[in-house]
């Protein structure tokens, strides 16, 4: 009797044991269980991306993530129909989750992934943040980190390393309006608050805006840390229309490293052979007499020739040299790459064409002065990138951005890829990008792209950056083990790439 007695005892005691380990528990696991996922049946608040955790057997405490949530219930559309008519109907629900095993860090502090399923039965907990951070291994306030936000749903920094996001490039995919300047906005100041060295393409003059001080951070659920600054002493700004940029220094091009055919390029004649020799025997003469010689001298020589009709061509020049962009004296690279200093191209109010042969000819003096150690290890940031290396067609600028994409990281050139348009931008440049930062994207084509170029994206995720809501954002690779969801950061400059209003509002 006595043993009996102190079996019921001990039997009361392991029932209050498991009670109270159940208490904080938010879920169940059930149905057939594997070592890589399991599902698990809720019974506290669980939303998608949620890291959670679990006690394995052999391994100790496992980290996973929430991809999917259901609600299942025994309501049929009949029932629904009693329920609208005012019936009093009983709705039994369950609620199963389904869980993405992450792993846990081994002896040796290696990520790993248990090899043996989990129990059915066991019960399933939110992850504490202390946890998270030691398996996903992030680390923060790091020498070479970019803070970009906060993981989502937790007061966890992530950063991006900043040496690995030159060396291995980097794209920042969004849909438009969805933040990608704004995000590449966060990163700049990074880059600039490291000493970085920076030359950002800006098509559109969105990021002179960075010389000034941004808003304070008024969300009262969030605390970035973030205290707003301005970061004029760290950028340089070059424009070759000063009337609409006119804080900007004026970037000029020489025509003597120049030939005739990419002269004509610039045209609307393109590759007319008539053209093209007319051209070539100008500027011969040209070079022979005056190395430094201008569009306008070109001109003069074609009309000064009676035996061909040059005047389509000369139309042409005219509007190229009323452009501006040519000049005796150009602007020299070493004025542009400015070690630890930002460079802007700021090509608002350029013509597509002559935007090409700009950054045609900036790149391509960036990859060979880097082979030869003439100017300083450089992240070059291009916005716009479809119009410069496309997936259809070729422009002046595919074969100098397929070559950085490739080979660039050799010698510490990295690139920046920045595109509203995935689908649209080559997918061997696309593909060379490790460090990727994805925003919502909706365009099934886009969508397709993307998931063809990144690695380890899951169709889980793909259904999740259809919904991210602005301000976060999917990142990956570079010293991020894992496809993390990120709350971005608010800037601390002001961000130059808000829409115009067409119908003005007022904001109190």
């Amino acid at each position: 009797m006595m043993e009996s007695a102190e079996e019921e005892i001990s039997m009361e005691n392991k029932a209050g044991e498991d009670e109270s380990q159940h208490a904080d528990a938010v879920g169940i696991i059930f149905g057939n269980v594997g070592s890589n996922e399991f599902r698990f049946l809720v019974s506290g608040h669980v939303e998608k991306t949620d890291y959670v955790k679990v006690q394995h057997d052999d391994c100790g405490w496992v980290l996973g993530q929430v991809m999917n949530i259901e609600r299942k219930t025994d309501l049929s559309m009949e029932r629904a129909s009693l329920l609208l008519e005012g019936g009093n109907i009983k709705i039994d629900e369950k609620i199963p989750a389904l869980v993405r095993v992450v792993g846990y860090r081994d002896d040796r502090s290696i990520l790993q992934v248990p090899r043996t399923p989990f129990r059915a039965g066991a019960p399933v907990f939110k992850a504490d943040d202390g946890l998270i951070k030691n398996i996903i291994g992030l680390k923060d306030y790091t020498e070479t980190g970019a803070y970009i936000g906060l993981l989502k749903g937790h007061d966890i920094r992530v950063e991006i390393d900043i040496n690995s996001m030159v060396q291995k490039h980097l794209s920042v995919l969004a849909k438009t309006g969805a933040g990608k300047s704004y995000v590449t906005g966060v990163l700049i100041e990074e880059l600039m608050k490291h000493k970085a060295t920076v030359v950002i393409i800006d098509p559109h003059g969105e990021y002179s805006s960075m010389k000034h001080e941004g808003k304070a951070d008024d969300n009262p659920h969030r605390d970035f840390e973030v205290t707003p600054r301005d970061y004029a002493d760290r950028i340089k700004e070059f424009a070759t229309d000063l009337t609409i940029n006119p804080d900007a220094n004026p970037l000029k091009f020489t025509l003597k490293n120049m030939n005739a055919r990419e002269l004509l390029e610039l045209t609307r004649i393109k590759s007319d052979r008539k053209a093209n020799n007319s051209l070539k025997k100008a500027m011969e003469m040209l070079l022979t007499a005056n190395p430094n010689f201008g569009i306008a001298d070109i001109i003069r020589v074609l009309e000064a020739d009676e035996e061909n009709n040059n005047a389509a061509l000369v139309a042409e020049l005219e509007y190229l040299n009323d452009s501006g962009i040519f000049a005796e004296r150009g602007t020299k690279i070493t004025e542009i790459v400015e070690e630890g200093k930002t460079s802007i191209i700021n090509l608002k109010g350029t013509p597509p064409e002559i935007q090409e042969l700009i950054v045609n000819r900036i790149s391509t003096a960036f990859f060979e002065l880097r082979k030869a150690g003439k100017i300083p290890p450089l992240m070059m940031i291009v916005e716009e990138a479809h119009n410069y290396c496309p997936q259809q067609g070729q422009v002046a600028t595919s074969r100098i951005m397929k070559t950085i994409a490739g080979e660039g990281r050799k010698f510490g050139l990295g690139l920046g890829i920045i595109t509203q348009r995935p689908a649209k931008v080559d997918k061997n440049v696309l593909s060379q990008c490790n460090t990727q930062i994805i925003l919502k994207v909706t365009n099934p084509i886009d969508l397709k792209a993307i998931t063809s170029s990144v690695e380890g994206l899951t169709g889980n995720m793909e259904d999740e950056i259809q919904t991210l809501p602005i301000g976060t954002a999917l990142v990956m690779g570079g010293n991020i083990s894992m496809p993390l969801f990120v709350e971005v950061r608010p800037r601390e400059t002001k961000h130059g790439g808000e829409s115009v209003e067409i119908i003005p509002t007022t904001r109190v």
